[in-house]
C-alpha cells in the first residue's frame, strides 16, 4: 500500500465529512489531520493539535465511522494519534509564514508585533481556537461580501466601540467563519493585550451541558464555564442558529451577552439566517442580536469564484490553466467550501497520478455529469404541481393552505437536490428570500426521516422527474 493511495482515500473521506460537519469544525479540527496508513481493522491519522483526539471522538466519531464505511465498504476503527513532531512543525510553519509576510511588507513598523504574534502569542492563538489560514490577507472580496468585509475590518480596528454585536449571516460555505476568525487574528496581532475566544455554537452547547451535569449552578464547573466566556475581550460565536430551542443554553448566551456588551467587550456572531428567521430563538436574543450591525454574505459571482481559485493556485504554487479555473467556477456555484474542496481534489489527484489538468480529466475527478444540467426549475414545478393538482402559478404564489405550502416546499427541496443550484438562485425563481428557501429545504429534509407518506411522495416524484 502506497502513501499516494492513503492520500487518495483520505480525500474521499474528507469529501464526505465536509457535507456532514459544520464549516468551522471541519476546517479547525478535521482539515489539519494527516493520514498515515490503514489496515484490515483501522484507519490511522496524526494530529498536531492536542485537543483534537478528544474533541473528534466525543463529537464527530459517528460521522467519521460513516464516511470510512462509505469509502471502504466496511467499518474500520478511527485512530487519532497526537504527534509532537507534527505540533512542532505546525508552529514552525506558522513562524515561517509570518517571517515571509514581513519580508513582503513595505511597512516595517509592525515587524516586532507580527513576530510576537507568531512566536510569543502562538499559545494565545491556539487557546483562542483560531485557524491560521483564516485572515484578511487571503479573503477574496467581491460584491457578495463587501459589506461584511468592511464591517469586520472596522470591528477588528475598533473592538467594542463600533458595530457591537456584529452579526454576519448567509448560506453555508460562503466565508462567514473565515471573516470572523480574521477579526480575531487581526486583534491578536495588533492588540495582543486583548483576550480573544472563538467558539462554535455546538461547542458552547456542549460546555453548558457539561457544566450542568451535576445540577448545581454554584459548582466549580459552572463558575469555570462562566469565567471562560465572560472574562474575554472579544467573543466570536459561529453558527448561532444551533442554540435555538435549547432553553438553558439560550439563557447562558443571553447572560453572557449582557455581561460582555455591558462591559464594552466585542461580540461577533455568525448564522445561516437573520435572527428573526431562526425558528424557536427567544425574542430577547433576537432583539440583542439586532442591536449592532447585520451584514449578509451572498453567493459569490463567477469572477469572485475565479479569483478564489487563482489565489488557491498561487498559494499552492500549482499552475492551473484558466479554462480549468473557469470550468470549476461555473460548476461549483453554491458555496466556497465546495469550490475549494473541488480544487484540492483535482490538484491532488493530478499530482499523485501524474495526469494533465485538462477538462476531461477534471470531469472524471469530480464525477461531473452533464445530465445534472438537464433538470430545470420549470420542469420540476410542473411535475410537483401536477401531482398536487394545483397550477404552477399557485404553487409559486403566496397561498398558505397546507396543501399549497407542502407542494411549494417539496418543489423547493427537489429544485435544490436535482439542480444543485444555490438557495438564492432558487429564491429568485420562487420570488422568496433565500433564507425562506433554506427553511423549506431543511423542513422537508428533516421530515423525510420520519414522515413515511411524505417520503413516498418525494420518492415518487423523483422517479418521475428522473425518468
Amino acid at each position: 500500500m502506497s502513501q499516494e493511495n492513503v492520500i487518495e482515500v483520505w480525500n474521499k473521506i474528507l469529501g464526505i465529512l465536509e457535507k456532514d460537519i459544520s464549516e468551522s469544525t471541519f476546517n479547525t479540527w478535521i482539515v489539519p489531520l494527516e493520514p498515515q496508513y490503514y489496515d484490515e481493522n483501522s484507519f490511522v491519522v496524526h494530529t498536531g493539535q492536542a485537543l483534537a483526539p478528544s474533541i473528534i471522538r466525543k463529537n464527530h466519531y459517528n460521522e467519521f465511522s460513516s464516511a470510512i464505511k462509505s469509502v471502504f465498504g466496511k467499518e474500520l476503527e478511527l485512530k487519532i494519534i497526537f504527534d509532537e513532531e507534527l505540533a512542532k512543525n505546525f508552529a514552525k510553519k506558522a513562524a515561517k509564514r509570518a517571517s515571509q509576510a514581513e519580508k513582503e511588507s513595505a511597512d516595517t513598523k509592525n515587524t516586532n508585533s507580527v513576530l510576537k504574534y507568531q512566536y510569543d502569542s502562538l499559545t494565545q492563538m491556539q487557546s483562542s481556537n483560531l485557524n491560521l489560514k483564516y485572515k484578511f490577507e487571503n479573503f477574496v472580496v467581491g460584491s457578495n461580501n463587501k459589506l461584511a468585509y468592511v464591517a469586520a475590518q472596522t470591528v477588528a480596528q475598533h473592538p467594542g466601540t463600533k458595530y457591537n454585536p456584529l452579526y454576519i449571516y448567509g448560506g453555508p460555505g460562503l466565508g462567514k467563519t473565515h471573516i470572523m476568525q480574521a477579526i480575531g487574528h487581526y486583534i491578536i496581532k495588533n492588540r495582543p493585550e486583548l483576550k480573544v475566544l472563538f467558539i462554535t455554537a455546538e461547542e458552547f452547547v456542549n460546555d453548558v451541558v457539561n457544566a450542568l451535569a451535576r445540577g448545581d449552578e454554584k459548582t466549580k464547573k459552572m463558575n469555570k464555564f462562566r469565567k471562560k466566556y465572560r472574562e474575554v475581550d472579544v467573543l466570536l460565536i459561529d453558527d448561532i442558529q444551533l442554540i435555538a430551542g435549547k432553553t438553558r443554553t439560550e439563557e447562558e448566551v443571553f447572560n453572557t451577552f449582557n455581561v460582555l456588551h455591558g462591559s464594552g467587550k466585542q461580540i461577533v456572531i455568525t448564522s445561516d439566517r437573520t435572527p428573526k428567521e431562526i425558528p424557536s430563538l427567544s425574542d430577547r436574543l433576537v432583539s440583542r442580536f439586532e442591536w449592532g450591525l447585520m451584514a449578509d454574505i451572498q453567493i459569490p459571482d463567477i469572477e469572485t469564484r475565479m479569483a478564489i481559485l487563482q489565489n488557491l493556485a498561487k498559494d499552492s504554487s500549482i499552475e492551473v490553466p484558466n479554462n480549468i479555473i473557469e470550468f470549476l467556477a461555473e460548476v461549483y456555484s453554491n458555496n466556497i467550501r465546495e469550490l475549494e474542496g473541488a480544487f484540492n481534489r483535482v490538484t491532488a489527484y493530478a499530482s499523485i497520478n501524474d495526469v494533465p489538468l485538462d477538462i476531461e480529466n477534471v470531469k472524471r475527478i469530480i464525477n461531473y455529469s452533464e445530465e445534472e444540467k438537464s433538470y430545470t426549475f420549470d420542469g420540476i414545478v410542473d411535475e410537483v404541481s401536477g401531482y398536487y393538482n394545483i397550477s404552477p402559478k399557485e404553487l409559486k404564489g403566496t397561498g398558505r393552505s397546507s396543501k399549497v405550502a407542502e407542494a411549494r416546499q417539496v418543489a423547493i427541496y427537489l429544485c435544490r437536490e436535482l439542480t444543485k443550484q444555490s438557495f438564492p438562485d432558487i429564491g429568485k425563481y420562487f420570488d422568496k428570500k433565500h433564507t425562506t428557501i433554506l427553511y423549506s429545504y431543511d423542513k422537508i429534509k428533516a421530515e423525510l426521516k420520519t414522515n413515511h407518506s411524505l417520503s413516498y411522495t418525494v420518492n415518487g416524484l423523483l422517479k418521475k422527474i428522473e425518468s
